[in-house]
């Protein structure tokens, strides 16, 4: 029996030895095609030697040393990189080590930015339902993911949600995307009145979905309505790019196909690709000169923020997208893959709908297409898939809940930005088959 305390208890998991790629390799000599990226993680596969090499090469010279006491070559010069191809503005760089992280410290340095502008009266942040930002406190209270906060609610800060953008279920037959995105808006607006416009400090949002929704992409002006209003009624706006950003749409930040620049934003997964843990929460100048200007410091550490070797590897996987033009390469095999998708599944009698951008796709499942109907949840499908996929040979990441925090299944499909084509048929060919078999043991 294994030591570890594992996410599920009752589960053994086959060991993991080697990667090749985009596979990885369990002790067995089985080879799993990581239709997933892990979560989103592994954009450059498990073998890339650059990388290997720069953290190598990082543990030579200095493995680490307390941020209290000093900064780092590659801190410095891995937040320089990151500021350079950023949403203009976004000129500061706080890292950590992974997502929940990244968000926690965006939570916080919105809130002391309303302190520090003598505006503490702004206690309330406004997430979205069926949202994920992550599992400390405070990530866990902005998120909406149902199945995460319960048995924690007593222990989360009031955060208040609204609709997310989920245009396949939530957008009416006779709603126009404009119409829609007009009533998320005014949702949205609603709730800051009711609170009061001079109590919220922030609102978050992913900018596409991630593992909750799998993928779903905001409709056309979404964002822009949502940039608007916490601008008329001075809200920070974060974008929670964690999973969707850093190239995995097709463009470096996600946010950029939507013409809107956040106030904060999270980023982790991608930035690091996996080779060592990391992530990043980039402010505006006017949070960070509030900051300044006023305590001087951020309240708020971790141990291994600024890691010297996470950053040193994380700059050269940034540096790998450009010199090898991995950011293309992400739009021409997602359209290669989009196809496939859709041409696979087309008659497909409980496969609901395909979303996504670039290497980011999300496929939901229905018991009946016609009416959208999930299946029931006692089923578990989502689990079924995922285990008849390992089956098969495939790494993929499914979920339930999406349609109203219980009912719902959906398969998110991140492949590393390496895969060929032939590789993304192999990925679609045992994703079918992993779908049947599971349905049909149903």
């Amino acid at each position: 029996m294994s030591r570890i305390i594992h996410r599920s208890l009752a589960h053994e998991y086959p060991q993991a030895v080697a990667g090749d790629g985009p596979y990885l390799i369990d002790r067995d000599g089985k080879r799993y095609i990581d239709a997933s990226s892990g979560a989103a993680v592994s954009c450059l596969g498990h073998s890339d030697r650059e990388v290997v090499a720069a953290i190598k090469a990082q543990l030579d010279k200095l493995p680490y040393a307390h941020t209290s006491f000093f900064t780092t070559e590659p801190a410095e010069a891995l937040a320089e990189d990151l500021v350079k191809h950023a949403p203009a503005g976004l000129n500061h760089v706080y890292f950590c080590s992974g997502g929940s992280e990244a968000v926690e410290a965006a939570i916080k340095f919105a809130r002391q930015y309303a302190v520090e502008c003598g505006q503490g009266s702004r206690e309330f942040l406004i997430a979205r339902r069926q949202s994920y930002h992550g599992s400390t406190l405070g990530a866990l209270a902005a998120g909406g993911r149902e199945s995460n906060r319960r048995g924690f609610e007593p222990l989360l800060a009031p955060v208040r949600h609204v609709s997310p953008c989920y245009e396949y279920r939530d957008r009416k037959t006779d709603e126009t995307q404009e119409g829609y995105a007009q009533r998320l808006a005014a949702e949205l607006e609603t709730e800051i009145l009711k609170l009061g416009p001079q109590r919220v400090f922030a609102f978050i949002v992913e900018t596409v979905s991630g593992a909750t929704l799998g993928a779903t992409t905001p409709v056309p002006e979404y964002l822009r309505l949502v940039r608007d209003i916490c601008d008329r009624h001075g809200i920070l706006l974060i974008l929670d790019e964690v999973m969707c950003g850093m190239g995995r749409t097709g463009t470096l930040w996600a946010c950029e196909q939507e013409g809107v620049i956040p106030d904060i934003a999270c980023i982790a997964k991608g930035l690091g690709a996996g080779y060592q843990p990391i992530g990043a929460t980039l402010c505006s100048d006017k949070v960070i000169d509030a900051v300044r200007s006023g305590s001087g410091a951020f309240a708020h550490s971790h141990t291994y923020i600024g890691h010297p070797t996470a950053c040193a590897g994380a700059l050269a996987v940034q540096r790998a997208l450009r010199e090898r033009g991995l950011l293309a390469q992400v739009r021409a095999r997602g359209a290669y893959f989009e196809n496939q998708l859709r041409t696979t599944f087309a008659e497909h009698p409980h496969v609901g709908d395909i979303r996504g951008r670039g290497l980011f796709w999300g496929v939901e499942l229905v018991a009946d297409r016609a009416g959208k109907t999930p299946f029931d949840p006692a089923l578990k499908l989502h689990a079924r898939i995922k285990s008849a996929g390992m089956q098969e040979g495939l790494l993929c990441y499914p979920m339930g809940g999406a349609a109203d925090g219980k009912r719902g299944d959906h398969v998110l499909l991140a492949p590393p930005f390496i895969v060929s084509e032939s590789q993304l048929d192999e990925i679609v060919a045992k994703l079918a088959a992993a779908i049947d078999t599971a349905i049909a043991g149903h």
